[in-house]
């Protein structure tokens, strides 16, 4: 796994969690290592208004009956002989330079592996957690934690390749005290996990003891879960007589009551169902099922169901490492945020049109789920799919659905429900779903087949993924067009949110613009991503961030309040203060819901210095090296806090800190370099900077510093073969050309300095500095002849 990957993996499903265990787990010697008992006693504790799963069955057996077998009842479990599928007979299984034994002692399942502290060491397995394709498992340690094992079983059958043992990260040589160990607190059941395998969690973490009293209503996946407490529904069913109440005295309303229905039009000769009748409230369901089906953060604690998403959760947008460029999944992201792109979400399905919301199978098997809505003699036709009816390749899921595997074992189908494209594929480096299948077979391949069909002309609108894939690589021209895209309503909120997040910082006129139209757009999940770009544009600009500070969405109001942040108090509008005060109060909240996470307190030091509290910034900064003494964004950001206080001794002590405990570390080394020009220690910061260039050829900033320092040195032809090599891997990059056509102005060399300030200006108009640079230089054409 990259760096990248283990930020995302930290980043990752922020849980909650509910679980109170009278806890009896005892550390003693055991050999080589300690054991970790099993509790002797487990107890669940009843949260207000939470009746129970059996409860409901007494009244709703066949719902009851569908959801018993379902994934969403075994999402996790006491570990029972019942319960536990896999192999504990003894056997030692071996990867890499780790191994585990897997034991039975009586009614208890016991691990023998590597430990805290990297000490050999039997545990006992008090949960297991999911069932299909996989099963993991659970160690409950005495400070309350419950941490899921690295070795699961596979549940599939054998001649499918499964009941066998594996390691979920085999190409990673993890130790203790690496977050990514099953060990680690990216490995932790209370934050990651609990809040979408338990019912009614509360995750009880005390960040004073840096212990966990999680509880749990129900250790499944029950009623509750989505229908929200049922008390007051059991309440009027056991009235004689029933008294008018809303929603019988649910809290969640799932039932579509709209009486309308999908169905097929003999005028509409595309064959596609469309909804008949009064509207559908379509949003209540996605609201219920996004917040365990989405990638994302949550903003609020312990939140209840029945609460609106982006009250409750910050969704990841379609970042590098999670969606390719076109929207296709890449990282670990679920369902929601492919289902968010997808035409049919625009149209109004929801998840229950395809699956059972009980027993969560599909509707119908193969293309007849499909069928409900596309008219099978249109599209279950070779005409359409142009494969043998019946292969795989006339299956609808096959093109319109790929399938990627996670944790070995599980595949997992994309949502978004798009037309495959192998043309656009090959232009933005994305895998295509022909040749997917056609393995062997080449994207241009499997596009020219796609013309032969359908001929030429088809869909020549230019792709939004063209702009995606500029945007992630800094192309010249990318700006016009992710700005096109931020404002066009026609395409998915999440797709023009996170166009957004790639317009560059400082923003041109057109970014600009885009920006500020962004923050009246209808959607709230682009106001939000349209306030942190306002980042990028004249902080006067930020002015505009005001009104949002009372948005009915939380997730725009705390966007609103990060980005007013370093406004002073008294430069805030006095009609806006008490709505500023109420919605940092909630930001604060929101970072406070992950107070176990280290990057939590490098957040809330970040804001708290942003409004001049250096005490309170301080004392967030300590809080989180205290939970990781070596957590790196700790060590660079409160490096960096201390330079803007001149503690420039502080702020190098950290660093080095930081690089002691990574010493790959780029990052670490270009802060350092940066301290010791702020310390007035421009000859040693040479060092230190080259090194992070070196480390980091990806990143161009790393590069330009670098050589802007060997030219401030008297260093400049090492400078010029620092820029020229970074513009290799990094073709019009604008720092790098701009500091190169200065360097060689400088030089003399007048062509060729013009040449690459045409180039920046090229890539971005409204560059100022650029356009002067480049009006400098023909002004030197002219006024001195012969320039070469």
């Amino acid at each position: 796994m990259t760096a990248t990957q283990r930020v995302l993996a930290a980043l990752a499903m922020l849980g909650g969690v509910v679980l109170c265990f009278a806890i009896a787990a005892i550390l003693s010697g055991q050999g080589a290592g300690f054991r970790i008992a099993a509790p002797v006693q487990a107890h669940q504790r009843a949260a207000e208004g939470f009746v129970g799963s059996a409860t409901c069955a007494t009244c709703h057996a066949p719902q009851a009956a569908a959801w018993q077998d379902s994934d969403h009842a075994r999402a996790m479990a006491a570990a029972t002989p019942q319960t536990v599928l896999g192999d504990f007979s003894g056997v030692t299984v071996t990867d890499r330079d780790r191994s585990a034994t897997f034991r039975r002692d009586g009614d208890r399942f016991i691990v023998r592996t590597d430990g805290p502290g990297g000490v050999t060491t039997d545990v006992t397995v008090t949960e297991t957690f999911g069932v299909d394709p996989l099963q993991q498992y659970l160690v409950l340690f005495p400070d309350g934690r419950r941490q899921a094992l690295p070795w699961a079983w596979d549940t599939r059958p054998r001649e499918a390749g499964g009941q066998r043992w594996y390691h979920l990260l085999p190409n990673e040589s993890l130790h203790a005290g690496d977050p990514l160990h099953w060990t680690g607190r990216d490995q932790n059941w209370n934050f990651m996990c609990a809040a979408c395998h338990s019912t009614g969690v509360q995750r009880g973490y005390d960040a004073a003891t840096d212990r966990y009293d999680t509880t749990w209503t129900e250790i499944s996946v029950g009623c509750e879960s989505c229908h929200g407490r049922g008390a007051a529904h059991v309440a009027w069913a056991q009235a004689d007589p029933r008294p008018e109440a809303p929603l019988l005295g649910l809290e969640v309303a799932l039932r579509d009551a709209s009486g309308g229905a999908w169905r097929f039009s003999e005028a509409d000769p595309r064959g596609i169902a469309h909804w008949e009748g009064p509207p559908r409230q379509a949003e209540a369901q996605a609201e219920i099922c996004a917040p365990c089906h989405a990638r994302a953060r949550p903003i609020t604690a312990d939140p209840l169901p029945g609460a609106r998403f982006l009250d409750t959760h910050a969704p990841a947008l379609l970042d590098r490492g999670l969606y390719h460029a076109d929207g296709q999944i890449d990282g670990e992201v679920f369902e929601w945020g492919s289902f968010a792109q997808s035409r049919m979400q625009r149209a109004g399905v929801v998840c229950a049109d395809c699956h059972d919301p009980h027993s969560q199978r599909l509707r119908a098997e193969g293309n007849a789920v499909c069928a409900q809505c596309h008219l099978p003699a249109r599209f279950d036709t070779a005409d359409h799919h142009h494969h043998p009816q019946g292969s795989a390749g006339a299956q609808c899921a096959s093109c319109h659905m790929p399938q990627v595997t996670y944790m070995g074992v599980d595949g997992r189908r994309d949502h978004g429900f798009r037309v495959p494209r192998p043309d656009i594929a090959t232009t933005i480096g994305a895998p295509d779903a022909c040749t997917t299948c056609h393995v062997g077979r080449q994207p241009a391949w499997a596009a020219q087949q796609i013309r032969g069909w359908f001929g030429p002309t088809r869909r020549q609108t230019p792709h939004p993924a063209l702009a995606i894939a500029a945007g992630r690589r800094g192309d010249p021209g990318a700006v016009p067009a992710l700005a096109a895209l931020a404002q066009n309503q026609a395409e998915p909120a999440i797709l023009r949110a996170t166009a957004l997040t790639l317009l560059p910082a400082p923003a041109g006129n057109d970014a600009a613009q885009a920006i500020v139209l962004s923050l009246r757009d209808p959607d709230p999940l682009v106001r939000a991503a349209a306030l942190r770009a306002l980042a990028g544009i004249d902080p006067r600009n930020r002015q505009h961030a005001l009104s949002l500070l009372a948005d009915p969405t939380r997730l725009v109001r705390i966007e609103a309040a990060r980005i007013l942040a370093p406004i002073p108090p008294q430069a805030i509008p006095e009609a806006s203060r008490a709505d500023f005060a109420r919605a940092w109060d909630e930001l604060l909240a929101s970072e406070r819901v992950a107070a176990e996470r280290p990057e939590s307190h490098v957040n809330l030091a970040g804001l708290f210095a942003a409004r001049g509290d250096a005490a309170a910034a301080e004392a967030a900064y300590r809080d989180a090296l205290r939970l990781d003494p070596g957590f790196l964004p700790a060590l660079v950001n409160m490096a960096d806090f201390e330079n803007r206080r001149r503690r420039f001794d502080a702020a190098e002590a950290l660093l080095n800190r930081g690089i002691a405990a990574h010493p790959d570390s780029a990052e670490a080394y270009h802060a350092l370099g940066l301290t010791r020009v702020r310390a007035g220690r421009a000859p040693d910061s040479l060092g230190p900077l080259g090194r992070a260039a070196a480390l980091a050829p990806d990143r161009p900033r790393y590069a330009y510093v670098y050589a802007i320092a060997l030219n401030d040195l008297g260093r400049g032809p090492e400078a010029m073969e620092t820029l020229r090599a970074a513009l290799l891997r990094h073709p019009g990059q604008r720092d790098l050309l701009v500091a190169l056509a200065s360097l060689e102005r400088d030089r003399g060399n007048i062509t060729e300095a013009e040449r690459l300030a045409a180039q920046a200006v090229q890539a971005n108009p409204q560059d100022r500095e650029a356009a002067a640079l480049l009006q400098q230089l023909r002004q030197l054409r002219r006024q001195v002849p012969g320039l070469r």
